[in-house]
């Protein structure tokens, strides 16, 4: 009789580490390495999170657990109450050091810090990434300011992707301003891409919907990947309609959530497809070179932002980080977070729709999310990081070291000018230019639309913060001439607003009533 091989190395295997070669365990012979595996009901309950985001995020681990058994890995998988660090020590102590990946997110690196210094888990570098630390320190630095620019083009040159004879492709690194077509209906958006429900999905919607019965939302796996299978046929889905993503990259419609859009950080955030097999696809469907370069930037800002998440510690070594508050909030913004957020009707149908989306499936893409949901949330003050929070619990695709940077340091103005030259805040026409929400609404964009009341409030609030800044200076100058008639409507409709969706109800502005006779 052969013997069976004896397990030589553990490895703790986080939540978002589902990749069957990207991680050491891959390497050699996998009896020999063992995976341990742990569903944490304190994490669980830690954040309000979508009960989509927990069905993803657990059918995913118990399907790669799974397919790491007929693999041929030795398969430990824990449930606990508690959190990871206690049972981590628990099964140390039974099975001496573990070995375990640098953790993505810096939640789970400073759960696990304490066993690290003891050397109980002895950690791996993270071999997921499309680009290195390296290249971000020498083109961007180590402090504020941090641009994406120079960081872009130094990893196109390292890496050759659409370069040529060491030259861009093109004759030049971007294509975003041939990239904000709004969509009017053609070509054709993809049907949506459904999924086969298994034993496991079925029994990780009951325990969900058990265990967390309290979490916003829920759950219904046809509509994400849960198998390695399924996730390569949403790489394919998205694949096929690469041709059309970059002229709509900025469009919104009521009629598509996802429009061209390819959904994918839901795969790669978990790491069950690598970005490098993405990025190798994405050059293999032949699309035009605009819509490849604007899909590049993408996957290239999403490390950007993972650099500049590390570099700062979370962005606690920060100047307008308060320790005491836990956030940065360079415009102090605040107000709290309206249930307008949560489901609530707002009375403007862009934010209801975009809302709708995300508690339906924990998701929309990125236009949504910055110029609609950020974009209200800025000008109506709400809080920076009740805003963070929330697009952390409600997204399926968000997790600290992504939800933050774009959030905090993008989405709104917290950080200052430590990520963006400016706020990305806008009043009705871009909403109306880039979507159809407007014709669906109530109010007309061109003639009782607040969203331009909201944009030039917000810029009378805080126009002494914006001083001295060069591309604040053209709307600064168009506020300045802005009568003080229409000064004041803006700030009667910002307090309106704020005061009706701050209790809960839906925004119905005053129409002054005739008299009967």
């Amino acid at each position: 009789m052969s013997k069976e091989p004896v397990i030589k190395k553990w490895f703790f295997v986080c939540y978002d580490q589902l990749n069957h070669d990207l991680f050491p365990w891959s390497f050699g012979n996998r009896a020999e390495n063992g995976l341990i595996f742990i569903e944490s009901k304190i994490k669980g309950d830690s954040l309000n999170y979508h009960q989509q985001k927990l069905a993803l995020l657990l059918s995913n681990m118990r399907h790669f657990a799974k397919e790491s058994e007929d693999l041929g890995h030795p398969v430990r998988y824990y449930h606990t109450d508690g959190n990871y660090s206690d049972l981590l020590t628990e099964i140390t102590s039974q099975l001496g050091p573990i070995n375990l990946v640098e953790p993505a997110e810096r939640s789970m690196r400073m759960e696990v810090k304490p066993l690290v210094e003891r050397e109980r888990l002895q950690v791996h570098q993270h071999d997921g990434w499309l680009t290195k630390r390296d290249w971000f320190s020498e083109t961007v630095g180590t402090e504020p300011p941090f641009r994406m620019d120079r960081f872009y083009k130094r990893v196109r040159k390292e890496t050759g992707v659409l370069m040529q004879d060491g030259k861009p492709m093109g004759g030049k690194f971007s294509f975003d301003a041939e990239n904000r077509l709004p969509w009017k209906g053609d070509p054709e958006t993809q049907s949506d891409i459904d999924f086969e429900v298994d034993q496991i999905d079925m029994e990780v919607m009951e325990l969900v919907r058990s265990k967390f019965a309290d979490h916003p939302g829920n759950c219904d796996l046809s509509k994400v990947p849960t198998t390695l299978e399924q996730n390569h046929q949403l790489l394919k889905w998205a694949m096929d309609n690469m041709q059309y993503f970059g002229p709509y990259e900025d469009a919104m419609s009521s009629k598509s959530r996802f429009l061209f859009h390819s959904k994918l950080a839901i795969s790669t955030n978990l790491s069950r497809l690598s970005a490098k097999e993405i990025v190798d696809s994405a050059l293999m469907t032949g699309a035009p070179l605009n819509c490849l370069e604007g899909f590049y930037r993408q996957l290239i800002w999403r490390e950007y932002v993972k650099h500049v998440h590390d570099v700062t510690d979370g962005f606690r070594s920060l100047e307008v980080y308060d320790i005491q508050s836990n956030q940065p909030n360079f415009l102090q913004q605040n107000n709290p977070l309206p249930d307008a957020f949560w489901g609530k009707k707002s009375g403007f149908n862009c934010l209801d729709t975009v809302v709708e989306s995300v508690m339906d499936e924990g998701w929309t893409h990125h236009i949504p999310r910055l110029m609609v949901l950020s974009n209200f949330a800025s000008l109506l003050d709400i809080n920076p990081r009740k805003l963070t929070t929330w697009f952390h619990e409600a997204f399926i695709d968000a997790y600290d070291w992504v939800v933050e940077p774009n959030v905090l340091g993008m989405g709104t103005y917290s950080l200052g000018s430590a990520m963006m030259t400016k706020p990305y805040v806008s009043g009705t026409p871009y909403i109306n230019k880039m979507s159809d929400y407007c014709k669906s609404c109530k109010f007309n964009p061109k003639k009782d639309c607040k969203v331009s009341n909201l944009y030039w409030a917000f810029l009378e609030r805080h126009k002494d913060s914006f001083e001295g800044n060069i591309r604040m200076a053209m709307p600064l100058r168009s506020l300045a001439k802005r009568s003080d008639d229409k000064k004041r409507a803006d700030i009667e409709a910002f307090q309106d607003i704020n005061e009706a969706l701050t209790n809960g109800q839906e925004y119905l502005p005053y129409v002054e009533m005739k008299p009967l006779i």
